[in-house]
C-alpha cells in the first residue's frame, strides 16, 4: 500500500494512505489539506508547494530543474539539501514510505 507522512506547518505529523501515484505531490497534498497552497497549479511559477523532503529520500528524487532550483532558492527557508517544489515531484510507487515536511509560507 502506498503511503506518505507529511508533518504539517503546525508541527502534526499525518500519513496519507493509498495516495494515486502518478499524479504530482503537490496535488497529493494540496486535496489532502496539507498546508500547500499551489497558487500556479503546477507550473512551476510560484514555490507555494515548497516542502522539505527527508535526507534519507532526496536522492530517489530526479534532480531539480533550473526553473525549480530558481524558484526554491528565493524562498526564505530554503535548505539545499531538503528543498523542493512538491508540483515537480511524480508520485510514484517508489516513492511509498517518503517523509517530507511542508515549508513555512513566505
Amino acid at each position: 500500500m502506498a503511503e506518505i507522512f507529511v508533518t504539517k506547518r503546525d508541527g502534526s505529523l499525518h500519513r496519507l494512505d493509498e495516495p494515486a501515484t502518478g499524479q504530482p505531490l503537490m496535488e497529493v497534498l494540496r486535496d489532502n489539506d496539507m498546508d500547500v497552497e499551489a497558487l500556479c497549479g503546477g507550473c512551476c511559477s510560484c514555490a507555494t508547494c515548497h516542502v522539505f523532503i527527508d535526507p534519507e529520500w532526496m536522492a530517489k528524487l530526479a534532480e531539480r530543474s533550473e526553473d525549480e532550483r530558481d524558484l526554491v532558492s528565493e524562498t526564505e527557508s530554503y535548505d539545499e539539501g531538503r528543498s523542493r517544489l512538491s508540483c515537480q515531484i511524480p508520485f510514484t510507487d517508489e516513492l511509498t514510505g517518503l517523509k517530507l515536511t511542508v515549508a513555512p509560507a513566505d
